[in-house]
């Protein structure tokens, strides 16, 4: 009987665990279900390396514009890991997300995101960078083509202001990131404008002196170097896609104890416009991101709420989209960065550049 008796206990036992731990997986899974209708929306941003931008600005915009709707959401960066911001989107789709907000960072890792939100019956709106033949239902960014036509004005209007436009003078490209589409828009932009006047003979393209960079002003400092190297120095203008780039070549000019040239950017960031007011920087293209922002919000709200996205003015490869207009900004109007609180005036007008702001 005692031997009956402790195979009983064990048993019964082994039974009781059995229970326990059946009951604990029930409640393992039942987490994920109370959590799958935490969000209904959720924005994918790229890095924080390309651009101060999405620290700065979209974040907080977006988030802020979530919360003024009452709509749950998530912001989060995949900090240039693709594998990343898939696993992320995977994330926001198991939270319950109906719409993704998707700022790429490659095309490949792009589509196969898109792939799974449409598969998982969301909507996925392409944010700031148009993922090509995609099966997004709505495109949301700026005019890019017009961005890299802004530069090459500024450029030859920072050219003329040096006297320099009739002197053949030698210009440089610093490309941003050849897998990044907008990318390819800024240059079809700018060469449509400098490339008549290569072929003129009115100005020169240096001596390997149109390269891509990756958005990386580290490799674009690198390449600038080689440029003044292959050059003699003898470069005249450079056309930099971003201020981060434009960064890496006041650094080069610098160090080499040159003097400035015509030299444009992109982003409008403080570091930017503090090299504008001091000479070193011809300007930068102002994209107002809180404008972008709560356009792609608004976009990603009307369709929670099932009403129709509105600002619509256009088609970009087949996607319906909302483009919005750039504004080249010089010494002569950076105040309108203050004024529509892009920026403050105190991460501008402060340290040695303070003596710059009237």
């Amino acid at each position: 009987m005692k031997n009956v008796s402790h195979k009983l206990v064990a048993t019964l036992t082994a039974v009781g665990l059995v229970g326990i731990i059946a009951a604990a997986a029930s409640t393992a899974i039942a987490k994920p279900t109370a959590r799958s209708a935490s969000i209904k929306a959720c924005a994918l941003l790229p890095d924080t390396t390309s651009s101060t931008r999405y620290t700065l600005f979209d974040a907080p915009y977006l988030k802020a514009a979530f919360r003024k709707a009452r709509v749950a959401a998530t912001v989060v960066n995949a900090h240039n890991d693709p594998q990343k911001q898939k696993s992320q989107a995977q994330q926001c789709l198991a939270q319950g997300a109906k719409v993704i907000l998707l700022d790429q960072l490659d095309p490949i890792s792009g589509a196969s995101i898109t792939n799974l939100a449409v598969s998982r019956h969301a909507k996925v709106i392409d944010y700031d960078r148009l993922v090509v033949h995609s099966k997004a239902a709505y495109y949301v960014s700026f005019q890019n083509p017009v961005v890299g036509k802004l530069q090459a004005k500024g450029l030859i209007a920072a050219l003329k202001a040096r006297n320099k436009y009739s002197k053949h003078p030698v210009i440089a490209e610093l490309n941003g990131d050849i897998k990044d589409n907008n990318a390819k828009l800024f240059k079809q932009g700018y060469d449509s404008i400098l490339h008549p006047l290569y072929k003129s003979g009115t100005f020169k393209l240096a001596t390997a002196g149109d390269q891509w960079t990756e958005w990386s002003a580290t490799k674009a400092r690198t390449i600038f170097d080689q440029m003044l190297a292959r050059n003699a120095n003898k470069i005249d203008a450079v056309l930099a896609a971003n201020d981060g780039l434009a960064g890496a070549v006041v650094a080069s000019l610098k160090a080499h104890g040159l003097k400035s040239i015509p030299l444009t950017g992109q982003d409008a960031t403080p570091t930017g416009v503090q090299f504008i007011l001091a000479g070193w920087q011809s300007g930068t293209v102002y994209k107002s991101v809180r404008r972008e922002a709560n356009a792609a919000a608004a976009a990603a709200i009307a369709l929670v709420k099932g009403k129709k996205v509105p600002g619509v003015n256009g088609k970009v490869s087949g996607t319906k989209s909302i483009l919005l207009t750039p504004v080249w900004i010089t010494k002569a109007n950076y105040k309108l960065l203050f004024q529509e609180g892009f920026l403050k005036k105190s991460q501008v007008c402060n340290g040695d550049y303070a003596k710059y702001c009237k």
